[in-house]
């Protein structure tokens, strides 16, 4: 197989139509590593809202149970990009993931705002990082993959297009980000598990490195200092420049989902995909932090 032939590929299909195929070839063959790293970041980045932060906090889920946490959520995802919305294994990952969020009361604005990260934050990672940019169809299938994914979850007045999406993402942010003590116990706990992949030792360049691939809006969230400029630079252009030599490396030939990330350590015995998640926190099951106007979605089982 040619660098290019699977793009070529994507490129005769339908992007809506076969939304799912592609979006698996995308994430499974071509970006497998840099997906995860975009999704890793894109849900990072949620934490920045407070009636995200905050709940998160308040579960415990990303604090004490923080390996747990990640694996099942990535493994929940996974699960439909690889079987698929109709397959038993798909439908029952969204079924997991519509009785997690159905314990809280969560308001649709920030389920969807949680939607517009999983459709921007890897075009924009890949665009800047990848062997090569993302092309037209993968942006389209990716958007009418989680669109998809929306409607199962019951999600309201989602965005239509990519540029629609990013908008949403954009402006959410700029209204929502604010400092929280809480939300900062969830960022600081999921910098701890980052670091804790690899020797002890480095876990202090790592969480340097994280903060480098961080924006200022982040940032200021956080309540983090900026690294410096030329360490921002240099992180910046170590992930290019892994972009670059993947692009000298012959294609994947086999397909690479989030269960076969080392990252992934809470089920060295297997697991079954309805017993992933998290369950109800007795006594919690409002969001800490309401917003007037901000209307609770659906779920669709």
């Amino acid at each position: 197989m040619k660098r290019f032939e699977r793009l070529e590929r994507i490129r005769r299909m339908d992007p809506v139509a076969d939304a799912t195929e592609i979006y698996r070839l995308t994430v499974a063959h071509e970006f497998p590593w840099d997906v995860t790293r975009a999704l890793e970041f894109a849900l990072y980045r949620t934490y920045a809202v407070p009636s995200i932060g905050r709940l998160l906090a308040e579960t415990a889920e990303l604090t004490d149970r923080t390996q747990k946490r990640y694996d099942d959520t990535s493994l929940l995802l996974d699960a439909v990009v690889e079987h698929g919305f109709t397959a038993e294994q798909g439908r029952a990952a969204v079924r997991r993931i519509n009785q997690m969020h159905r314990c809280y009361d969560i308001g649709n604005d920030d389920m969807r705002y949680v939607l517009c990260t999983f459709v921007v934050m890897p075009k924009r990672w890949i665009d800047a990082y990848g062997w090569r940019r993302l092309s037209e169809h993968e942006t389209v299938a990716s958007t009418v993959h989680y669109r998809t994914l929306g409607r199962h979850m019951g999600i309201q007045d989602i965005p239509e297009s990519y540029a629609d999406f990013e908008a949403h993402l954009d402006a959410y942010e700029k209204a929502c980000f604010a400092p929280d003590e809480q939300a900062r116990s969830v960022s600081d706990a999921t910098l701890d598990l980052m670091a804790s992949w690899y020797p002890r030792p480095l876990a202090p360049l790592l969480r340097t490195a994280a903060l480098a691939l961080l924006d200022e809006p982040l940032l200021r969230a956080f309540g983090y200092e900026a690294p410096s400029d030329s360490t921002r630079r240099l992180v910046r252009r170590a992930v290019r420049a892994r972009g670059r030599l993947v692009r000298l490396l012959p294609p994947r030939r086999t397909a690479h989902f989030a269960r076969h990330n080392r990252e992934i350590r809470s089920y060295p015995e297997g697991y079954r995909v309805a017993d992933l998640g998290t369950r109800p926190v007795p006594g919690l099951r409002g969001c800490p932090v309401r917003r007037a106007g901000d209307s609770a979605g659906g779920f669709v089982e």
